[in-house]
């Protein structure tokens, strides 16, 4: 079933359809989110309300784009958000005042120093303006070529990849001045 019978078929209020489209599209939903976030949590409850979104709103997809790029957008915009009021530092101690168990490694500085650099990433990414951060959202955490970004935003592929060099530079300053703070 192609993109635009799916969209048709869930606003029609078939289930199984909706299901389909769960099931194809949910991890590199929740993967997105969660690179933005960096919470697996968070980037769940954030998918969850992106397709409750989409759901809600199919029939407003124009067919020009993908469903995927679509519910990427969706899904980014909305982890943004969530990302720009969220808490800034790591905790150095969890509630029992041990330090905090970062998954994944056997050296926990290295994780920690990691973990941080991670954060500061979201966080230029996060704080960069508009048109550069959704570019580069949807093409490095949603995995969008430049042709489906275009598709996705409605600006040729030259504005886009405009905006994708001059997002990348201004995020490279960004980190640059947060690595010297």
């Amino acid at each position: 079933m192609d993109d635009r019978e799916l969209a048709q078929a869930i606003a029609a209020g078939d289930r199984d359809a909706f299901r389909l489209l769960l099931e194809r599209e949910s991890g590199p939903v929740v993967r997105a989110c969660a690179r933005i976030l960096g919470d697996p949590d968070a980037a769940e409850d954030v998918a969850q309300e992106c397709f409750v979104t989409a759901y809600q709103s199919i029939g407003s997809w124009r067919a020009e784009g993908s469903l995927h790029g679509w519910l990427l957008r969706i899904a980014v915009n909305r982890a943004l958000r969530i990302a720009r009021g969220s808490a800034r530092l790591l905790p150095l101690e969890g509630e029992t005042g041990e330090p905090p168990e970062i998954p994944g490694g056997s050296e926990p500085l290295a994780d920690l120093v990691a973990a941080e650099r991670d954060m500061q990433v979201r966080e230029a990414v996060a704080s960069l303006p508009e048109p550069y951060q959704e570019v580069i959202v949807l093409r490095y955490f949603g995995e969008l070529s430049i042709s489906e970004i275009a598709t996705a935003t409605g600006r040729p592929i030259g504005t886009v990849k405009t905006h994708i060099g001059r997002g990348l530079l201004r995020l490279r300053f960004a980190l640059e001045e947060a690595r010297r703070a």
